[in-house]
């Protein structure tokens, strides 16, 4: 574009000029060995132009013809360099497809028309054709000239690490992956690779300042990268933790700024400010990561922060946090299981019927059995529960790359990956849609719950009929028969006992139909209101 108006303006300064002559006539003479030569202005400088021109063109000329040999060998220099490097690129294209056979023949071909030594792709399209071919030994050799080679280092060392880990050689391949990332911090790969080897290590300082080197080289963006220093710097909180209290804190307080609602970093935290006995600053940065992401985890830290509190201290901690994050599944959870602990059945089974409407899992479903178990004792509804814990989706646990853990880890066993670990539920143990306008899982739970089955034993003055009946006297039996004009009932003796060393080895069992009322009696329990001669009672429920 600027060679365009820069043309345009050449020739409109040219043409101006002329114009500025022509409107100034005038005539011009030139007088030479006596000669006088006179002409007008604008006639000498006209002619003064064409003789520049006609100069130049003649210099053009020249100059053409005595560099035309060389002009000749470069053009075809030109195509030959044109031809090999088609040749490279349909070898390259053939190696990408899995062919072997026109890699190599194409890779012949770009020999013969380019210097092998002044372009590297051959040598590469060799290695790929000979790891096509299964030639490892020959393409490994080939990768460690590209290595040597400062202008093919970083695709020579990322070769001999994809054959050092196919092989299995872990040691040789973190060393090419750390020779590259120094070389080279920008190159994703080898930042991945040495990042995995290093955190497997427990290398957390190293790990941390490659990761400072991918952010300065723009590999990794603010937000990744503050993440990923964040589960470092919890990682190596934990290693700490024993050890170095102090040390564990810093980490983790570093980690929460970064990551304000990474749940492990926060426990961390808590724990190290436990053991230099600093509750109250223990207690704020559960508070905080609670507001941010509530969590079973810190919920069970934050009501075991002080080892002597009673179950009644724990549950006002548990109501501080339910404060903190209302109408919330963990929330509710956390009271019904302090309430329970506290012996507050009424409350703990409303704040577990609460949280089972707000989501069926597994978890909520056990603890009602747990304070069913408590309160009434009534196996009926212990077992409804403990089967509906059976039908439940699982709770939701730490998961990586289907992995389940029992524990946050900073990278995944399955793939290596920094950060894999996310609380979810587990994938296999999906919860199906609710439909519009149904009742959720729970509250069908809650509905199809039987009533409190109450069992009663007869008082003493009921009993009298059933003590008169002894081994020693049998009473009748009445049979009744069908009911007819011409039949009578009719009186059957009932067999004779037999006889017996001891009276007390005769027993008589008493079934009792269950109606609303209290629960029976544990038939193991012996009951000091009855005295050894009376006749034992089993109870029994249809």
């Amino acid at each position: 574009m600027l060679k365009v108006l820069f043309f345009f303006a050449l020739i409109l300064g040219i043409g101006y000029g002329f114009s500025w002559v022509a409107d100034r006539p005038g005539d011009i003479w030139l007088e030479w060995q006596g000669q006088r030569y006179q002409t007008d202005l604008i006639v000498a400088v006209t002619a003064l132009v064409a003789v520049i021109v006609a100069v130049m063109l003649l210099w053009w000329l020249l100059r053409t013809i005595w560099t035309s040999p060389h002009s000749m060998r470069r053009f075809f220099r030109a195509r030959k360099r044109d031809r090999g490097y088609q040749a490279l690129s349909t070898g390259l294209i053939a190696a990408g497809a899995g062919n072997a056979v026109l890699a190599r023949r194409m890779s012949a071909r770009a020999r013969g028309l380019i210097r092998a030594d002044q372009e590297p792709l051959i040598m590469v399209l060799d290695a790929q054709a000979a790891l096509i071919e299964g030639r490892y030994d020959e393409a490994r050799q080939l990768f460690q000239r590209m290595a040597d080679d400062p202008e093919t280092r970083e695709l020579g060392l990322r070769g001999l690490f994809v054959e050092a880990t196919r092989l299995g050689a872990h040691e040789a391949a973190r060393q090419y992956a750390e020779t590259a990332a120094e070389h080279a911090p920008y190159l994703p790969w080898a930042a991945k690779a040495t990042l995995e080897y290093r955190c497997r290590a427990g290398h957390w300082d190293d790990a941390v300042r490659l990761l400072d080197q991918q952010r300065i080289a723009n590999v990794l963006d603010r937000h990744e990268a503050d993440r990923l220093k964040a589960v470092l710097l919890t990682a190596k909180a934990e290693d700490q933790l024993e050890a170095e209290p102090t040390g564990a804190r810093d980490s983790a307080l570093k980690a929460l700024k970064l990551a304000k609602d990474l749940v492990p970093a926060a426990i961390v935290a808590a724990k190290a400010y436990q053991r230099e006995d600093n509750l109250r600053k223990a207690a704020n940065v559960l508070e905080q990561v609670w507001r941010q992401e509530p969590h079973p985890e810190v919920a069970q830290a934050y009501l075991r922060l002080r080892s002597g509190d009673s179950a009644v201290d724990r549950l006002k901690k548990a109501d501080k946090l339910e404060a903190l994050k209302p109408n919330n599944y963990y929330s509710l959870l956390a009271v019904a299981e302090a309430a329970l602990d506290a012996g507050e059945f009424g409350r703990a089974r409303a704040k577990a019927e609460a949280a089972a409407r707000m989501a069926s899992r597994e978890r909520v479903y056990l603890l009602l059995a747990d304070i069913e178990e408590a309160e009434t004792g009534d196996q009926g509804r212990i077992r409804h529960w403990m089967g509906q814990a059976l039908k439940a989706p699982r709770d939701e646990s730490w998961v990586a790359d289907g992995y389940v853990s029992e524990r946050w880890l900073p990278m995944s066993p399955v793939t290596g990956r920094l950060d894999a670990f996310t609380w979810k539920m587990p994938v296999n143990q999906l919860e199906g849609p609710v439909e519009d306008g149904s009742p959720s899982d729970g509250e069908k739970a809650l509905a199809a719950l039987p009533p409190v089955a109450k069992v009663t034993v007869a008082e003493p003055e009921q009993m009298k009929d059933a003590e008169a009946f002894t081994p020693e006297t049998p009473a009748p039996m009445v049979i009744e028969q069908p009911k007819h004009p011409e039949t009578k009932p009719v009186t059957v003796a009932p067999p004779a006992p037999k006889p017996t060393t001891a009276p007390e080895a005769t027993k008589t069992e008493t079934i009792i139909e269950p109606f609303f009322g209290r629960p029976p009696d544990d038939p193991g329990v012996k009951d000091p209101a009855r005295s050894d001669t009376e006749p034992k009672t089993r109870l029994k429920l249809f």
